[in-house]
């Protein structure tokens, strides 16, 4: 690695994650390239698609899918069929059309050995109730563990475990790119470590507020934990809308082309700044 190592840190955050294809557009585009990518979560999958083509059409290649009817599919079955399927299961999507998504993007068969920069993705082991990082062996499985969301999507079973979305652990991995050996830290981040929290005042916000009070508090430390020599730059998304908040936001993908066009607005002037 060089002397000084890029890493690439991608969150969590569901549709959000669009936010994070208009930062990498504006990083690859300003010259920028990662010598390691982690990711979590929808950061596992546009980390893994970074990772396997580190180059700027990687950006247009995922906006166009961002964007594309097969990513509707992805939360897409009508309330009916969601509501059958979370009363015979214990979640509403089937995880075929996320898996279709990755395997048209990243391969059926292609392993971590065979992206172009080494790639880590975080998911949560059920049985451990620990944080487990994927960083050999099949992509497509490991991806979909990283990104299974609790009552959204079923667990992924590898081997003896069953595995989670890794934002539950760690929903923006800065310290394993610091551990993996980053000294410039680029995170693209889905916009709520921007807004400032408040007490909840509905019901269904008390588990968002106190699921942000978890993942904030982990994000903060380990920026405060990074060690003296390590830069660690938190792109811009922009700016998000009060929609990003809403408990039914997980299902708008048609609002990630704009998301995608003020990230790179926002990250363009941002990296132009630190000239």
């Amino acid at each position: 690695m060089p002397e000084r190592p890029v890493g690439f840190v991608f969150g969590g955050g569901g549709v959000l994650g669009a936010y994070e294809v208009g930062m990498v557009a504006a990083v690859l585009g300003h010259g920028i390239r990662p010598d390691l990518v982690v990711g979590t979560s929808i950061g596992a999958f546009n980390g893994a698609a970074v990772a396997a083509d580190p180059r700027p059409e990687v950006a247009e290649r995922l906006t166009e899918l961002w964007a594309s009817p097969q990513a509707r599919t992805v939360y897409g079955d009508s309330l009916p069929r969601q509501l059958g399927r979370f009363a015979r299961r214990t979640h509403l999507h089937s995880p075929a059309p996320l898996r279709r998504l990755l395997e048209r993007e990243l391969g059926t068969d292609v392993r971590f050995e065979d992206l172009a920069v080494p790639f880590h993705c975080c998911a949560a082991s059920i049985e451990r109730a620990a944080e487990h990082w994927f960083s050999s062996g099949p992509l497509v499985d490991a991806v979909l563990a990283s990104s299974a969301v609790p009552g959204l999507l079923p667990p992924v079973h590898l081997g003896d475990e069953h595995f989670i979305d890794g934002g539950i652990v760690n929903s923006v991995p800065v310290g394993r790119a610091v551990e993996l050996g980053a000294r410039t830290v680029y995170v693209m981040q889905v916009g709520r470590v921007e807004r400032p929290l408040r007490p909840p005042r509905r019901p269904w916000e008390v588990a968002q507020v106190a699921f942000e009070v978890a993942r904030r508090h982990r994000f903060a430390r380990e920026l405060q934990e990074a060690p003296p020599d390590v830069t660690v730059h938190v792109l811009p998304t922009g700016g998000g809308s009060v929609r990003d908040d809403s408990p039914l936001s997980y299902r708008k993908i048609a609002l990630a082309r704009g998301r995608i066009e003020r990230a790179y607005e926002a990250t363009r002037a941002y990296l132009e700044a630190l000239e």
